[in-house]
C-alpha cells in the first residue's frame, strides 16, 4: 500500500523584512583597496623564511605567478567568508587583471556578494534574529537571488552567470563591490553550488527547487570544463569551504579526467582557518596525486589572503 507524503511546513507563508533595516556586520568602508599596493615597495615576503609553511606559501605565489607568465589557468574557489571580511576589491582587482581565469562559490556567496552590491555592506549577527525566526528573511536579497534564478532558467545560464548578470543590470548602487558582476563583465566563468536548505533564500516564499537544482548543476559542468584547463601547470585555491567545494570540485575532477583525459601536473592549496578532512583528501592530496602537488596553510583569510594578493603581484610586477 503506498503512502502519503510527509507534512512539509509551507515556504509561501514565510514573512521577510526589509534588508535596509537589517544591521550588518562588514560594511564597504573596511574593505581592503588594492589599490594602497605600490610595486616595489613590499617588503612583507622577504620577512617570510623559506622554511616549513613559509616555504609553502613562498611555493603556491610561485605557482601562481607561473601559471600567469605561462599562460595557464587559475581557478579561485571559496567560500562566502571572504567576502565578509573585506576581501571583495582584491578579488575583484584578481578579476579584471587576468589573473584568475574562473570563480567558484558556495551558494552563500551569491547572497553575501548580492548585499554587497545592494547596499554596500552584509553580514548579520544569526544569533540576534534566530529567536523571533528572523534571520535570513532579507527580501531584497532573496528577490535579487530569485531573479537571478528566472535569468538562468531563460537564458540557459548557471547560477553564478545568472546573478552576476542581474546585479551588473541592476540600479544597485554599490554594484562595482560585486565579484560576480565583475566576472560577468569580463566573461570570467563563475559558478555556485548550492546546498539545498543551506542558504538563506531557500527560506524565503519565491523558492523554486527545480529551477535552482538546474542552474546549480550546470555550474558543476562549467566548472568541470574548466577545471580541464588546470593542466600541466594550473592552480587551484580553496579559499574557506570545507565542505561543498571540495567535494565538488573532487567530482569536477574526476569527470573531465573520466571525458578529456585532464587535469594533471597542477598545483593546489588550502587556505582556512582549521584544516579539515574534506579539503584534505579532496583539494590537497587526492587530486595531485601522483604528479601534482598539494599544499595546506591554515590562519585567518583577511590576513593570509592579502599576503599572497602581495606576493604575487610582487612577482608579476
Amino acid at each position: 500500500m503506498s503512502k502519503r507524503p510527509y507534512p512539509v511546513l509551507d515556504g509561501s507563508a514565510a514573512k521577510t523584512v526589509p534588508l535596509v533595516n537589517r544591521p550588518s556586520k562588514i560594511h564597504r568602508d573596511v574593505l581592503v583597496d588594492p589599490a594602497t599596493y605600490k610595486s616595489g615597495t613590499s617588503q612583507l615576503q622577504e620577512l617570510i623564511p623559506p622554511v616549513l609553511k613559509g616555504n609553502d606559501l613562498h611555493a603556491v605565489a610561485d605557482a601562481w605567478a607561473g601559471a600567469i607568465t605561462r599562460g595557464r589557468s587559475v581557478i579561485l574557489g571559496m567560500g562566502a567568508h571572504p567576502i565578509k571580511v573585506g576581501l571583495s576589491r582584491l578579488v575583484i582587482d584578481l578579476v579584471e587583471r587576468g589573473w584568475v581565469q574562473v570563480l567558484a562559490g558556495n551558494g552563500a556567496v551569491a547572497l553575501h556578494d548580492i548585499e554587497m552590491a545592494i547596499q554596500g555592506e552584509t553580514s548579520e549577527e544569526v544569533v540576534d534574529g534566530l529567536a523571533t525566526g528572523t534571520f535570513g528573511m532579507a527580501g531584497d536579497t532573496a528577490d535579487a537571488y530569485w531573479d537571478a534564478v528566472e535569468i538562468a532558467t531563460r537564458e540557459g545560464y548557471g547560477l553564478g552567470q545568472a546573478v552576476g548578470r542581474w546585479i551588473r543590470e541592476s540600479a544597485a548602487p554599490s554594484r562595482e563591490l560585486s565579484v560576480l558582476s565583475a566576472a560577468y563583465d569580463r566573461h570570467v566563468p563563475a559558478t555556485l553550488h548550492v546546498t539545498m536548505g543551506a542558504d538563506t533564500a531557500h527560506m524565503h516564499p519565491r523558492n523554486n527547487g527545480a529551477t535552482l537544482g538546474d542552474a546549480s548543476l550546470r555550474d558543476f559542468y562549467v566548472l568541470a570544463e574548466a577545471v580541464s584547463q588546470l593542466d600541466d601547470g594550473g592552480l587551484y585555491i580553496n579559499l574557506g569551504s570545507a565542505v561543498t567545494l571540495p567535494e565538488v570540485f573532487l567530482k569536477a575532477i574526476n569527470l573531465s579526467r573520466n571525458i578529456k583525459s585532464a587535469p594533471h601536473r597542477f598545483v593546489t592549496v588550502n587556505f582556512d582557518m582549521v584544516q579539515h578532512y574534506r579539503p584534505r583528501q579532496n583539494v590537497v592530496e587526492r587530486p595531485t596525486q601522483p604528479d601534482g602537488q598539494g599544499y595546506a596553510i591554515t590562519g585567518h583569510h583577511e590576513i593570509l589572503f592579502p599576503l599572497l594578493y602581495t606576493m604575487v603581484r610582487d612577482r608579476l610586477a
